[in-house]
């Protein structure tokens, strides 16, 4: 992508059209089959798109500095087009050591534009969580997104700690959250939730196979077999055997 030297708005339109002109048209038909066309795809594979981001970020970081990159991938992750919203992240990957709260709180009204797991997960997974990891207080925001109507908002109270759970962080904040969504009855979330178990059971089995014994009886059971994932077969098999009892 050859971007040139004008507004955040113009370089964005640059970048949709690139991002329409280089897509596969094979490959974005089987990307709307598997999203059931909930999504606009123009079928881009994820290394090709992560690696034509990179290359926009450092042309865009060295002509105008971070604050415009930011608001490219702001326009980026307003569109409709699944690969304008994972541009838009992978523009920002990593750069979370240089994001601040404004940041932050910019990156949260993103959650209102989210249109399907994969953009979720993008976003959420990729640009909150680390900076979550990093400044542990924002975590207490977890908990006002979990009871949120949204969907989307109560997955990513899960997703968002993920990062931080393998470091061993979040404990109290993880076990409080996953006792609030226990009784939700939504795939998404309930994935979510299954998928932060699992990875706090990957990396603190000592303190989460025992909060597994304690909610199985409650938890879902696809929260419960994704939690378990990770764990060794005998621990797994007591964990869902007391499931099934």
């Amino acid at each position: 992508m050859t971007l040139p030297k004008t507004t955040p708005a113009a370089v964005a339109a640059q970048v949709r059209r690139a991002l329409k002109d280089g897509g596969s048209a094979e490959h974005a038909a089987g990307v709307r089959w598997f999203f059931k066309d909930e999504i606009k795809s123009h079928g881009w594979y994820t290394a090709d798109l992560r690696r034509a981001a990179v290359r926009s970020r450092r042309e865009v970081r060295k002509e105008h500095g971070l604050d415009f990159l930011i608001e490219v991938a702001d326009r980026l992750f307003s569109g409709s087009v699944l690969e304008e919203k994972i541009a838009a992240v992978f523009l920002l990957e990593k750069l979370d050591g240089e994001f601040g709260d404004a940041d932050f709180k910019r990156f949260e009204t993103w959650l209102d534009r989210i249109s399907s797991w994969a953009d979720h997960d993008a976003l959420v997974h990729d640009l909150i969580a680390p900076m979550i990891a990093s400044k542990p207080a924002r975590a207490r925001i977890v908990l006002r997104w979990a009871k949120s109507a949204n969907r989307w908002h109560r997955r990513a109270a899960c997703v968002a700690l993920i990062r931080g759970s393998r470091a061993k962080m979040f404990f109290p904040e993880i076990t409080k959250l996953s006792d609030f969504l226990l009784p939700d009855e939504d795939d998404m979330v309930q994935k979510g939730l299954g998928w932060l178990l699992r990875e706090t059971a990957k990396f603190d089995a000592k303190r989460t196979v025992p909060y597994l014994m304690k909610i199985r009886r409650r938890a879902p059971r696809l929260v419960l077999r994704t939690a378990c994932e990770t764990l060794t077969p005998a621990v797994r098999k007591r964990v869902l055997a007391s499931k099934a009892a």
